[in-house]
Protein backbone atom coordinates (compact mmCIF):
# COMPACT_ATOMS: atom_id res chain seq x y z
CA UNK A 1 0.00 0.00 0.00
CA UNK A 2 1.22 3.52 -0.82
CA UNK A 3 1.87 5.98 1.99
CA UNK A 4 0.70 9.51 1.34
CA UNK A 5 2.13 12.71 2.79
CA UNK A 6 -0.58 15.18 3.75
CA UNK A 7 0.08 18.74 4.83
CA UNK A 8 -2.32 20.74 6.97
CA UNK A 9 -1.97 24.50 7.30
CA UNK A 10 -4.23 26.28 9.76
CA UNK A 11 -4.21 29.98 8.92
CA UNK A 12 -5.28 32.15 11.85
CA UNK A 13 -3.83 35.35 13.24
CA UNK A 14 -5.32 34.84 16.72
CA UNK A 15 -4.71 31.09 17.06
CA UNK A 16 -1.10 31.49 15.90
CA UNK A 17 -0.61 34.08 18.69
CA UNK A 18 -2.18 31.77 21.30
CA UNK A 19 -5.23 34.02 21.83
CA UNK A 20 -7.45 30.99 21.30
CA UNK A 21 -6.97 27.31 20.54
CA UNK A 22 -6.69 26.12 16.95
CA UNK A 23 -9.56 23.62 16.66
CA UNK A 24 -9.46 23.30 12.86
CA UNK A 25 -6.30 21.20 12.88
CA UNK A 26 -7.66 18.68 15.38
CA UNK A 27 -11.02 18.46 13.56
CA UNK A 28 -9.22 17.84 10.27
CA UNK A 29 -6.84 15.26 11.77
CA UNK A 30 -9.73 13.31 13.29
CA UNK A 31 -11.69 13.45 10.05
CA UNK A 32 -8.73 12.26 7.94
CA UNK A 33 -8.02 9.41 10.36
CA UNK A 34 -11.62 8.22 10.03
CA UNK A 35 -11.89 8.79 6.27
CA UNK A 36 -8.59 7.48 4.85
CA UNK A 37 -7.73 3.79 5.05
CA UNK A 38 -4.41 4.06 3.21
CA UNK A 39 -1.49 4.84 5.57
CA UNK A 40 -0.55 8.50 5.63
CA UNK A 41 1.77 10.91 7.39
CA UNK A 42 0.73 14.39 8.50
CA UNK A 43 2.78 17.58 8.53
CA UNK A 44 0.94 20.33 10.40
CA UNK A 45 1.58 24.08 10.48
CA UNK A 46 -0.22 26.89 12.36
CA UNK A 47 0.56 30.30 10.89
CA UNK A 48 -0.82 33.85 10.80
CA UNK A 49 -2.71 35.21 7.82
CA UNK A 50 0.33 36.66 6.05
CA UNK A 51 0.49 36.05 2.30
CA UNK A 52 4.25 35.59 1.94
CA UNK A 53 4.35 33.20 4.92
CA UNK A 54 1.44 31.18 3.51
CA UNK A 55 3.18 30.99 0.13
CA UNK A 56 6.45 29.87 1.76
CA UNK A 57 4.68 27.26 3.91
CA UNK A 58 2.79 25.85 0.92
CA UNK A 59 6.02 25.63 -1.10
CA UNK A 60 7.88 23.99 1.80
CA UNK A 61 5.20 21.33 2.26
CA UNK A 62 5.03 20.55 -1.46
CA UNK A 63 8.63 21.08 -2.61
CA UNK A 64 10.65 20.00 0.45
CA UNK A 65 8.43 17.63 2.45
CA UNK A 66 6.81 16.15 -0.69
CA UNK A 67 3.20 16.38 0.49
CA UNK A 68 0.98 15.11 -2.29
CA UNK A 69 -2.05 16.74 -0.66
CA UNK A 70 -2.11 20.02 1.28
CA UNK A 71 -5.27 21.21 3.01
CA UNK A 72 -5.47 24.74 4.36
CA UNK A 73 -8.11 26.05 6.76
CA UNK A 74 -9.04 29.67 7.24
CA UNK A 75 -8.29 32.95 5.55
CA UNK A 76 -10.74 32.44 2.66
CA UNK A 77 -13.22 35.25 3.30
CA UNK A 78 -13.53 38.70 1.71
CA UNK A 79 -11.62 40.78 4.27
CA UNK A 80 -8.20 42.26 3.54
CA UNK A 81 -6.63 39.87 6.10
CA UNK A 82 -8.05 36.80 4.28
CA UNK A 83 -5.23 36.04 1.85
CA UNK A 84 -5.04 32.23 1.77
CA UNK A 85 -6.53 31.93 -1.76
CA UNK A 86 -4.27 34.73 -3.01
CA UNK A 87 -1.20 32.94 -1.64
CA UNK A 88 -2.38 29.62 -3.03
CA UNK A 89 -2.95 31.00 -6.52
CA UNK A 90 0.43 32.80 -6.41
CA UNK A 91 2.35 29.51 -6.04
CA UNK A 92 0.08 27.36 -8.25
CA UNK A 93 0.95 25.83 -11.58
CA UNK A 94 -2.72 25.30 -12.46
CA UNK A 95 -6.11 25.98 -10.89
CA UNK A 96 -8.85 23.36 -10.56
CA UNK A 97 -11.92 25.64 -10.40
CA UNK A 98 -14.32 22.76 -9.77
CA UNK A 99 -13.14 22.45 -6.18
CA UNK A 100 -14.04 26.05 -5.32
CA UNK A 101 -17.36 25.75 -7.15
CA UNK A 102 -18.25 22.54 -5.30
CA UNK A 103 -17.24 23.92 -1.89
CA UNK A 104 -19.49 26.95 -2.38
CA UNK A 105 -22.35 24.77 -3.66
CA UNK A 106 -22.15 22.61 -0.52
CA UNK A 107 -21.91 25.59 1.84
CA UNK A 108 -24.87 27.31 0.18
CA UNK A 109 -27.03 24.45 1.47
CA UNK A 110 -26.33 25.74 4.98
CA UNK A 111 -25.60 29.51 4.77
CA UNK A 112 -26.33 32.14 2.11
CA UNK A 113 -23.03 33.88 2.87
CA UNK A 114 -21.15 30.97 1.22
CA UNK A 115 -20.99 33.16 -1.89
CA UNK A 116 -18.43 35.27 -0.02
CA UNK A 117 -15.98 32.36 0.17
CA UNK A 118 -12.92 32.49 -2.07
CA UNK A 119 -11.72 28.90 -1.57
CA UNK A 120 -9.67 27.41 -4.40
CA UNK A 121 -8.12 24.12 -5.44
CA UNK A 122 -4.82 24.11 -7.32
CA UNK A 123 -1.97 21.92 -8.51
CA UNK A 124 1.65 22.71 -7.72
CA UNK A 125 4.09 20.26 -9.30
CA UNK A 126 2.22 16.97 -8.75
CA UNK A 127 0.53 18.04 -5.53
CA UNK A 128 -3.07 19.03 -4.87
CA UNK A 129 -3.68 22.04 -2.62
CA UNK A 130 -7.18 22.85 -1.38
CA UNK A 131 -8.35 25.80 0.72
CA UNK A 132 -10.98 24.72 3.23
CA UNK A 133 -13.12 27.11 5.27
CA UNK A 134 -12.12 28.28 8.73
CA UNK A 135 -15.22 27.00 10.55
CA UNK A 136 -14.91 23.49 12.06
CA UNK A 137 -18.47 22.44 11.13
CA UNK A 138 -17.99 23.68 7.56
CA UNK A 139 -14.81 21.63 7.11
CA UNK A 140 -16.68 18.35 7.63
CA UNK A 141 -19.60 19.49 5.43
CA UNK A 142 -17.25 20.45 2.58
CA UNK A 143 -15.32 17.17 2.75
CA UNK A 144 -18.35 14.87 3.11
CA UNK A 145 -21.03 16.74 1.18
CA UNK A 146 -24.76 16.99 1.80
CA UNK A 147 -26.95 14.02 2.69
CA UNK A 148 -30.72 13.72 2.95
CA UNK A 149 -32.66 12.50 6.01
CA UNK A 150 -32.00 8.85 5.04
CA UNK A 151 -28.26 9.40 4.64
CA UNK A 152 -28.28 9.37 0.83
CA UNK A 153 -25.85 11.73 -0.86
CA UNK A 154 -27.52 14.84 -2.32
CA UNK A 155 -24.31 16.72 -3.13
CA UNK A 156 -20.94 14.98 -3.16
CA UNK A 157 -18.25 16.33 -0.88
CA UNK A 158 -14.95 17.30 -2.41
CA UNK A 159 -13.11 14.35 -0.87
CA UNK A 160 -14.94 12.05 -3.32
CA UNK A 161 -12.70 13.47 -6.06
CA UNK A 162 -9.42 13.79 -4.19
CA UNK A 163 -8.24 10.13 -4.35
CA UNK A 164 -8.71 9.98 -8.12
CA UNK A 165 -7.01 13.36 -8.59
CA UNK A 166 -4.00 12.15 -6.58
CA UNK A 167 -3.98 8.94 -8.61
CA UNK A 168 -3.82 10.96 -11.84
CA UNK A 169 -1.10 13.27 -10.47
CA UNK A 170 1.09 10.78 -8.58
CA UNK A 171 -0.10 7.28 -9.44
CA UNK A 172 -1.08 6.91 -5.75
CA UNK A 173 -3.99 4.66 -4.89
CA UNK A 174 -5.82 6.04 -1.86
CA UNK A 175 -8.58 4.02 -0.25
CA UNK A 176 -11.25 5.65 1.88
CA UNK A 177 -13.82 4.53 4.40
CA UNK A 178 -17.06 4.52 2.33
CA UNK A 179 -19.11 5.40 5.42
CA UNK A 180 -17.28 8.74 5.53
CA UNK A 181 -16.22 9.54 1.94
CA UNK A 182 -16.79 7.42 -1.14
CA UNK A 183 -13.87 7.66 -3.58
CA UNK A 184 -15.17 8.10 -7.10
CA UNK A 185 -13.14 6.61 -9.93
CA UNK A 186 -14.53 6.44 -13.45
CA UNK A 187 -14.90 3.01 -15.02
CA UNK A 188 -12.01 2.42 -17.37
Amino acid sequence: MNKINIGIISVSDRASKGIYKDTNTSILKIWLNHAIITPFKLSVRLIPDEQLLIEKTLCDLVDKINCQLVLTTGGTGPTKRDVTPDATLAIADRELPGFGEQMRQISLQFVPTAVLSRQVGVIRNNSLIINLPGQPRSIKEILEGVKDQQGNIKIHGIFSSIPYCLELLNNLRIETNPDIAISFRPNK
